[in-house]
Formats: structure tokens, C-alpha cells, sequence
């Protein structure tokens, strides 16, 4: 798994705790299995807890949430993240420039 993988799907679960897990796989862009095989490699790094409903009839319904730990691993993701889309931001900006001088 790519570290993007999991970092999507924690900054989704993050922003929609109670969404489906079929929505939340949408709001990834993963397909269902896939988002299901991240969400249980989370799970088993203690990123991530999810619980269902245990009242609801349906018994289909979970909320997920971050664990403090799955907060912190986030946190890395996304500035190890955006460090490598400003490095890749300041070559283009470099080559873009060497072209105009031309």
C-alpha cells in the first residue's frame, strides 16, 4: 500500500466518521475491496477504530473514527505530502523558467 492510499482514507474517514464504508471507499476513489483491505491494515496498526450501532436494527450502520495515534500518522502523511508537492512545484517552476529564457 502507498502511504496517499492511507492518507486518503484517513483524511476521508476524518472529515465523514459516519458515512458508509461504500461511501467513504467512493470518496477515496477506491473500489470497495480495496477500501475495505486499507481499512482493515489500518485498523491493525491502531490508526483507526470502528463500531457499529449496536441498537440499530439494520446492524449495518458503523461510525469509524481516528484513533490519537491514526491523528498523529495523518499529521506525518500529509507534510511528507505536501514536502514532495512543493520540491515537485519548484523543479516545474525551475524548467518552466528555463523555457522562458529561451
Amino acid at each position: 500500500m502507498k502511504n496517499n492510499d492511507f492518507l486518503k482514507v484517513l483524511r476521508n474517514i476524518d472529515n465523514n466518521p459516519n458515512k458508509s464504508q461504500r461511501e467513504l471507499a467512493e470518496g477515496s476513489g477506491f473500489s470497495l475491496g480495496k477500501f475495505n483491505y486499507i481499512l482493515n491494515s489500518l485498523k491493525k496498526k491502531g490508526l483507526i477504530k470502528f463500531n457499529n450501532f449496536k441498537k440499530n436494527p439494520k446492524k449495518m450502520n458503523y461510525i469509524y473514527y481516528l484513533t490519537p495515534k491514526g491523528f498523529t500518522q495523518k499529521t506525518k502523511l500529509t507534510l511528507r505530502y505536501l514536502e514532495r508537492m512543493s520540491k515537485e512545484y519548484e523543479q516545474l517552476r525551475k524548467e518552466l523558467n528555463k523555457v522562458k529564457k529561451k
